[in-house]
């Protein structure tokens, strides 16, 4: 009876052990991350994280390169332009967008203007209060006059492209570019650019798309 009770642990623990190790396998990883404290990615298609890591690199070269130094001080005034998805994911563009903006607001050399966009307004709210002019229900003296916004100095454009490969262990690679391009609006030349990899590994069962 004993030996039968031994047998059946150890049948129970190699089983468990094997999913433990059937479950590692199948877990996403990045390749190469910049953070090596983990390489476990939560999904083979790009998370907050990645966008998260995107942002910062993004922000920070731009910050890096001088070109938001305005001569005599004060902001520029950036608006955003096309972003693209070339990916097989549906991408909330803006979730990137917004945590670069954040960043570039915070740094001091920025503003955005949310009255001026590719494909339209941001926030309709800046044409909407000017048809309260000439309005009796009004105070007149608070109602936005003509020649008051600010037009765009830069326009930030983007894209994002991905890339899938198949690996001689039969696991599927996938890479991401994520690139961005900072515009002088006034000679439209470009000013900055730059570009973050992300790349992921992961077995057939982890590919979500």
């Amino acid at each position: 009876m004993k030996i039968l009770k031994t047998t059946i642990k150890t049948v129970l623990l190699a089983s468990v052990t094997a999913m433990l190790f059937s479950g590692c396998a199948d877990q996403p990883r990045y390749i190469d991350a910049n953070h090596p404290e983990t390489n476990k990615a939560q999904t083979m298609g790009l998370d907050y994280q990645d966008f998260r890591k995107a942002s910062i690199e993004a922000s920070q070269s731009m910050l890096r390169s001088g070109a938001l130094n305005r001569q005599g001080g004060g902001r520029y005034v950036l608006t955003i332009s096309t972003l693209i998805n070339d990916t097989t994911q549906r991408i909330d563009m803006d979730q990137l967008i917004k945590s670069i903006r954040m960043s570039l607001l915070q740094s001091g050399k920025v503003v955005v203007t949310t009255a001026v966009r590719a494909g339209g307004a941001e926030d309709n709210m800046s044409y909407d209060a000017r048809k309260l002019r000439n309005s009796d229900e009004f105070n007149q003296r608070t109602v936005a006059k003509k020649g008051q916004m600010i037009a765009p100095d830069f326009s930030l454009s983007g894209k994002i492209i991905q890339r899938n490969a198949k690996l001689s262990n039969g696991d599927m690679k996938v890479d991401y570019y994520i690139q961005l391009t900072l515009t002088d609006i006034k000679t439209g030349l470009a000013y900055w650019e730059g570009e973050t990899i992300i790349s992921k590994e992961g077995t057939n069962k982890t590919v979500n798309w």
